[in-house]
């Protein structure tokens, strides 16, 4: 019988994180292997040890190769069988290079089409990448190993947000120099047209968030020379983009209920209420990506690790999501693969020299258009 599930590739995350209790922790209810075909990719050594440290009952089938995997059964795609020293929420290069590994594999495989998307499961970024290569981000790194040059954005969502940042993780005095209207311009346009593809809203409604507190007595110069001006172009351009909002307002009087997307100044502003606004954890997805790529916003290395207390709620919604982008996705594009061509052909002459052309009538100033 054909498997016509999504395939889901679950990289494990840090060999010292959550990772693995996360992944064992969701596939514990046979549900989950119902509505995809999953495939961990990791170390099967990493996988037992963690499973007999936290006493999970759960049972997995190694493999070599994704097409190998078989329908409700929790795939182990073996990356590596070199011995890895667990040392629950501590750090280790060994650890960091597991998981770079299982994210190229996996992104290797969904370029390739053997799987559909990518649930990556939390890793350090700070360790994930040597220090030559800061600041890059995750979702650069894997546009990098996808061949992509165009503009990625991360996205997170909870039960009550759709929320992105401008400026990403940097210090607060260097924010005012990355907000400029261009950049606020393409976010807006990478928002919009996610919200459209991935979430199926055919009128996004975008809220852009203010970076300064008001001051009406001293108007401040982002708000009116960089922000307001960036949403009256994205405005005549035909996007449903408002703002910007004072954040402490916006959050606190629960503005955000009337939009489908916000754009937040910097990383604080978003994330602040964003994981206060979270009950069962967060979720984040990677767009503008050719794959779909979702993660949560756990900390890898946190005092967690290694308990058996973490909540594997927000893995569960990060693999939800995945299946409902790449659906999602799908039936957006299916439309414009084969468009209807014209079943008629109108007879009129169509040469500029006849469409631009304004004759006067003879008698009078009256213009008139040539039929």
């Amino acid at each position: 019988m054909e498997d016509n599930k999504l395939r889901i590739a679950i990289t494990q995350g840090d060999a010292n994180g959550i990772g693995m209790e996360l992944i064992f922790k969701t596939f514990a209810s046979p549900e989950m292997s119902e509505l995809c075909t999953p495939i961990i990719y990791g170390s099967p050594k990493v996988a037992a040890y963690h499973k007999k440290a936290l006493n999970l009952d759960v049972n997995f089938s190694i493999i070599q190769h994704a097409s190998e995997a078989k329908p409700e059964r929790l795939n182990l795609l073996a990356i590596s069988d070199e011995e890895v020293k667990i040392e629950f929420g501590t750090p280790n290069e060994a650890a960091a290079a597991l998981a770079r590994k299982a994210i190229d594999r996996a992104v290797a495989d969904c370029k390739a089409g053997i799987v559909n998307a990518i649930v990556n499961a939390p890793i350090s970024e700070k360790h994930f990448f040597a220090a030559q290569e800061h600041p890059l981000s995750l979702s650069q790194y894997i546009a990098k190993q996808l061949g992509e040059t165009g503009e990625t954005l991360e996205m997170w969502l909870n039960e009550c947000l759709r929320i992105t940042t401008l400026s990403g993780e940097l210090a607060i005095k260097d924010v005012a120099n990355e907000i400029t209207k261009e950049r606020i311009e393409s976010t807006v346009r990478l928002l919009h047209n996610s919200l459209r593809r991935d979430f199926m809203i055919s009128i996004p409604r975008v809220a852009v968030l203010a970076l300064n507190p008001t001051l009406e007595d001293q108007p401040c110069k982002e708000e009116q020379e960089v922000i307001a001006p960036a949403i009256k172009q994205l405005i005549a351009e035909g996007y449903t983009a408002f703002g910007p909002y004072q954040a402490d307002s916006f959050f606190g009087n629960r503005e955000f209920d009337t939009f489908d997307g916000v754009l937040a100044m910097y990383h604080d502003q978003a994330m602040i209420p964003f994981k206060a606004l979270s009950c069962e954890g967060g979720v984040r997805l990677i767009t503008g990506l050719s794959a779909v790529v979702t993660s949560t916003d756990d900390e890898a290395l946190d005092v967690k690790a290694g308990q058996g207390v973490s909540n594997e709620m927000a893995f569960r919604h990060a693999i939800y999501l995945a299946l409902d982008v790449f659906r999602n996705r799908k039936a957006y594009d299916q439309p414009y693969k084969n468009p209807l061509k014209k079943l008629y052909h109108e007879k009129r002459d169509e040469s500029d020299k006849v469409r631009f052309n304004v004759t006067k009538k003879k008698e009078g100033n009256e213009e008139q258009q040539p039929k």
